[in-house]
């Protein structure tokens, strides 16, 4: 079976395709609010330069997706599968963003739902990192049943915050 870190998945109420080009000015409209960023490592992603970096380094890495709100067609997020070693059987989930009214319910754990279905057609352990500061994340991954693994320092020089370490294993995975 042939890896594909970019296949189109549909739930219930959200779908993910690759990110494309394109999707530029649907996804930075779904990032322009800074409540969304102030928990994050790089809080300035609300703005067009700083966002431009995220969704060019979405496209590049060839592993981004754009979530859709089925019910009305529009972008409402992203997230992407990057840092994949075969040979250990792992890949990363990350750079991941929802709208604030897609917060708290089924949609972040419908995402994640998809993703780690997908990614344990190919591999046993799914990894998360998260700023050390951003509680809300942390939150929403416990949820979804990972384990807390440890604290790394920042792999970008400006960044200021640690990140916390999460990972879900294929034996451990129950949807």
């Amino acid at each position: 079976m042939d890896l594909d870190l970019q296949p189109s998945l549909r739930g219930a109420f959200i779908e993910l395709r690759p990110l494309r080009p394109d999707d530029w000015e649907p996804l930075f409209q779904a990032a322009s609010d800074p409540l969304i960023w102030e928990q994050h490592p790089e809080r300035e992603r609300y703005q067009p330069d700083v966002f431009r970096r995220y969704f060019d380094g979405g496209i590049e890495s060839k592993g981004a997706f754009a979530v859709i709100d089925r019910k009305t067609g529009k972008i409402i997020g992203s997230s992407r599968y990057c840092n994949h070693n075969p040979a250990q059987r792992e890949i990363e989930i990350g750079w991941t963003f929802l709208e604030r009214e897609y917060w708290g319910g089924v949609y972040n754990r419908e995402l994640k739902t998809l993703m780690l279905d997908h990614a344990f057609r190919f591999f046993d352990r799914v990894v998360f990192r998260v700023g050390e500061n951003n509680l809300r994340s942390q939150k929403a991954l416990q949820k979804i049943g990972a384990q807390f693994t440890g604290v790394e320092p920042p792999a970008i020089a400006a960044r200021t915050q640690n990140n916390v370490v999460f990972v879900i294993r294929k034996e451990d995975w129950a949807p």
